[in-house]
């Protein structure tokens, strides 16, 4: 029907679009099946449903005997119908953007666009319409997919009518995301700005909400305002994005519905912890092509046990309770939707959650489920008539109803001619025909005897042409023409020399008819994948992850050389007993009953090793869109599946502090963990070791970034100084704002100070609740910062790098600050052309609390050998040495009440090296944290020995896949990127993975 407030150009048709369906099984919804069931639709809309419906006159009725109706399809995921998103070009030498160029009273980040309606920017595509419409697709939730903050989106139909007839519901949804997408501004440049800017938008708007509108005028705060109350969808391309994700909307109280990789099932407890209903899709990976034996030995085993595994997530999903919806967002081939969804419910997947997923679960999450989602009176006219049921892989879909309107997609009245036939022409009963392939694009085949003809055949209805040359030798061309009798086939024809012919095709009941062969004869229950069948879940999801948890236990170690970094120093022939993740007892010959025995005889026992400066399990490093970046957080870009993190197991080290890099003054808030191999993130992360990165030098007035960075402040060493002066005067007086609101007893009709992230963490800094480590080279700007920070009276914590420690030692010492420097780097940049070997035992001999950090992944595996070359550069003693690496980069982090030396009460996080730990031959038995063992070096060459063999096991499998004319793709032989501190990450969805 026409839009009624629209002049029609024509005659009026007034017709009420009044249609019934008999005699069909209609699946209403998930739980409710009608056989012989009548559809009862009139203006778009369902009337009546069930048996015995009474039609009224004037209906118009199709017998629907032996076909199928169901809900159709709702994707939650798309950008249909909206305008293409031009992604900004270049990266951080093709210049900066400080602020939005966006015309108009919004907010200054052009990232940030809760203004933005899909609904304003929707336009029918037909083309596309078409495509979804053929796969079964009746309604979409529509947005651009543009920027972190994308406004609302809109639920459309499929109708190519027009916008006004295809739109449902405006506004319909908000939707998030932590790809910057076409913004060219500096800020944000990494995955922690995203969040960062996304939690600043949130107190701002608060504030706005507040009282702040009265202070400026913002139309983004404004509509973002408007916005939080929809259904609020987070775009996110992996299992820990969903966590990173729910960790936002818990922090102001939204429950978003999460899009997730399709790798959840990779980390299923804690996607279920997070409460989220996730939107998933089904672009699983193709079968590695590894025919080639150098392929097979470059594709990680994780790529393998993805493609094996990746099936079984819907399946996971629906076992551990979690809501989901599916979508076809990122299949290039909407077809292939479906050969997915198929393949899912072989690896578990019922048929109910199935359509579940992708009619009812999506409605009620768009909370639309009032009109969509389900067959019942009153909503849409929306269903598809199908051919059997909806999941059999030789079904057809007929048509497609949206709205009361038909779309024809396969003709309804087509026969299904797929069989074997006994074919005679003339005299010739020696033939054969067979028919395979779909029931839409059947395949034809005629033989004689051996002998294969390759026929061309046309239908039209009802009507049958058949052509094909009998002798190949010879030219003439047999042509047949005739009419489908039930499942045969009779009419007449003309041989090659013109003589007319009889002919007829009759169905060969005793054979099967399918292109399996298998259909019409009866198709055998597939067997069903398990985890077990495909090999086991690993914890985390790489080659060398666990196969179960590792678990505190109560350890006895026997008669060791225990180093206690204590004033019993190195006590030989010790026994340490471990329990509930603590040192318990230390002592000789000490026994405990049901305590795992650790023969420790010839060995040594030390505490864990802590890296002071690392930039190991993150997802990116700076963000260096602007000067100060305070309000990062390092602990928002946890990547827990870095294999690094058990290469440093296998060199002892326990403890990291994760470090923004030095694009800026001011880096970000650093996260402190413990190498828990296996654990979630969070499960990583010690929170009360609060700490943030600042810098000096070449990097953070961008010398080394060629001409295109020329506009960011500070430019000089000079404008360095000021950024400090500046942000800490302005943090120190926010800091005074925010103390006398919160502490005032009336403030009622007050408008409360914005709460600023940045001048929050500054603010830290003044009240001694966090701690600064600074990237530092050059004496002179050393002395600029302890200047400073004298004057404003802060303290900085630590100097890292120091490479001229020695030439400040004394003033270091004076002002309290400790070095975290390397054992002998230098000449590998100008700032450190003046840079000893001698400089860690020199600060030390100052009162210097020093330690020896790695700043890379490959240092950290060795720094007991790092920690011993002081002892060749400076004469430092074999216990001293050995602190630079434990006890005193525990001082520097405020843990020595639980870390750095092995005293009863403290944490158990311990190591047993084969030989004196200061050795080059050295090397871990075990190392343990909090009483759990992370890596066994036995255990480690058992773990090398199944991955050759699980490796070797799908292999074979993708290899037999292929053979079977799997979709194959080359392994591209990955390998993770070893940060460091200048590595700038882009933020865009295919770089936060």
């Amino acid at each position: 029907m026409a839009q009624q407030t629209f002049p029609r150009n024509g005659a009026y048709d007034e017709r009420p679009g009044r249609y019934a369906f008999t005699n069909a099984t209609i699946v209403a919804d998930p739980q409710t099946t009608i056989a012989k069931g009548t559809l009862l639709i009139e203006n778009g809309k369902i009337v009546d449903i069930g048996t015995n419906i009474k039609i009224p006159k004037g209906t118009v009725v199709t017998d629907l005997s032996g076909k199928f109706i169901y809900p159709s399809l709702i994707d939650l995921d798309s950008d249909y119908g909206m305008p293409e998103v031009k992604r900004a070009s270049g990266g951080r030498r093709s210049g900066q953007q400080l602020e939005s160029n966006k015309k108009g009273a919004y907010g200054w980040n052009q990232a940030v666009q809760p203004e933005m309606r899909a609904a304003e920017l929707f336009v029918v595509d037909g083309k596309k319409a078409t495509d979804f419409r053929k796969y079964g697709w009746g309604t979409l939730l529509v947005h651009p997919h543009d920027g972190i903050v994308r406004g609302t989106g809109a639920l459309v139909t499929l109708d190519d009518e027009s916008a006004n007839k295809a739109l449902l519901r405006d506004q319909a949804s908000a939707h998030f995301s932590l790809d910057k997408g076409s913004s060219s501004q500096s800020y944000p440049s990494s995955v922690m700005g995203s969040v960062a800017l996304l939690r600043q938008t949130y107190y701002d708007a608060d504030w706005f909400a507040k009282g702040g509108k009265n202070a400026e005028s913002n139309l983004s705060l404004a509509s973002f305002n408007q916005i939080k109350t929809l259904p609020s969808f987070f775009d996110n391309s992996d299992k820990l994005g969903i966590l990173r994700a729910d960790n936002i909307g818990d922090e102001f109280g939204i429950q978003y519905i999460i899009k997730s990789g399709g790798d959840e099932y990779q980390r299923i407890g804690e996607v279920k912890a997070t409460g989220a209903s996730l939107l998933v899709p089904l672009n699983f990976p193709a079968a590695p092509d590894v025919e080639d034996p150098w392929d097979a030995d470059i594709i990680s085993l994780a790529e393998l046990k993805s493609w094996e595994m990746a099936p079984s997530n819907p399946a996971a999903l629906v076992k551990a309770g979690i809501p989901f919806a599916l979508t076809a967002d990122g299949l290039k081939n909407k077809g292939d939707f479906w050969t997915n969804l198929r393949k899912a419910i072989e690896f578990g997947l019922s048929k109910e959650k199935a359509l579940e997923a992708i009619t009812l679960a999506p409605a009620r999450l768009a909370r639309a489920d009032d009109m969509l989602g389900s067959l019942k009176k009153g909503k849409l006219a929306n269903f598809l008539i199908t051919s059997s049921d909806l999941f059999d892989e030789d079904n057809l879909i007929h048509e497609n109803w949206i709205q009361g309107k038909k779309f024809i997609i396969n003709d309804l009245n087509a026969a299904d001619l797929r069989g074997e036939y006994k074919l005679t022409v003339g005299s010739n009963s020696a033939l054969r025909m067979r028919v395979t392939g779909k029931a839409n694009k059947p395949e034809y085949q005629i033989t004689q005897d051996t002998l294969k003809l390759g026929p061309k055949v046309t239908l039209n209805g009802e009507q049958v042409t058949v052509t094909y040359q009998p002798d190949k030798k010879k030219p003439g061309t047999v042509r047949l023409s005739g009419y489908i009798n039930g499942r045969d086939i009779q009419g007449q024809g003309t041989l090659p020399d013109g003589a007319p012919v009889e002919w007829s095709a009759t169905l060969d009941t005793t054979r099967a008819t399918s292109s399996s062969d298998t259909v019409k004869a009866g198709r055998p229950t597939p067997k069903q994948p398990t985890f077990s069948d495909m090999g086991k879940l690993l914890y985390p999801f790489v080659g060398f992850g666990n196969e179960e948890m590792p678990k505190s236990e109560t350890i006895l170690i026997k008669n060791a050389t225990v180093w206690t970094n204590e004033a019993d120093g190195v006590v030989t022939n010790t026994d340490v007993l471990v329990q509930k993740g603590k040192i318990a007892k230390i002592g000789k010959n000490l026994s405990a009953s049901g305590a795992r025995e650790i023969d420790g005889t010839g060995k040594h026992l030390t505490n864990g090793i802590i890296d002071e400066h690392s930039h190991i399990a993150l997802f990116s490093v700076n963000e260096g869109g602007q000067t100060s970046s305070a309000e990062v957080r390092q602990s928002d870009v946890i990547n827990s599946e870095d294999i690094n993190i058990y290469r440093q197991l296998a060199g002892g080290v326990t403890t990291s502090q994760l470090l923004h890099g030095s694009a800026n003054s001011i880096g970000g808030q650093s996260a402190v963990i413990k190498l828990k191999w296996g654990a979630a993130p969070a499960e990583l992360w010690i929170p009360e070791a609060k700490y943030i990165k600042f810098a000096l030098g070449e990097n953070v007035k961008q010398s080394n970034w060629g001409d295109a960075a020329r506009s960011r402040f500070p430019q000089t060493r000079m404008g360095v100084e000021q950024v400090f002066y500046d942000h800490f005067i302005r943090a120190r007086e926010y800091d005074k704002a925010m103390k006398a609101y919160n502490n005032s007893r009336n403030k009622n009709n007050v408008t409360p100070p914005r709460r600023d992230l940045e001048l929050d963490a500054l603010a830290e800094i003044l009240n001694n609740e966090r701690f600064i480590t600074c990237h530092s080279y050059v004496q002179s700007e050393i002395n600029m910062l302890l200047s400073v920070a004298d004057s404003l009276d802060f303290k900085v914590n630590t100097f890292t790098h120091i490479l001229e420690g020695y030439k400040v030692a004394d003033k270091m010492a004076k002002h309290g600050a400790g070095g975290s420097t390397f054992s002998d780097w230098w000449a590998y940049k100008m700032e450190v052309k003046e840079a000893i070997p001698y400089n860690a035992a020199l600060m030390a001999r100052e009162g210097v609390v020093v330690a020896i950090n790695s700043d890379d992944a490959e240092m950290a595996r060795r720094l007991n050998q790092e920690a011993a070359k002081t002892m060749t550069f400076g004469g430092m003693s074999e216990q001293e040495a050995w602190k630079m690496v434990t006890l005193n980069p525990a001082k520097l982090l405020h843990l020595d009440n639980r870390l750095g030396s092995i005293k009863t009460g403290k944490d158990a996080d311990l190591v047993l090296w084969n030989d004196h730990p200061l050795s080059i031959y050295a090397r871990p038995d075990y190392t343990m944290i909090e009483g759990t063992i992370y890596f066994d070096y036995k255990a480690d060459q058992e773990k090398q020995e199944r991955i050759a063999k699980e490796k070797a096991r799908i292999v074979q499998k993708a290899l037999s896949a292929k053979s079977k004319g799997a979709e194959t793709k080359k392994p591209e032989g990955r390998s993770s990127k070893l940060l460091q501190c200048d590595d700038i990450i882009g933020v865009h969805a295919e770089e936060i993975k």
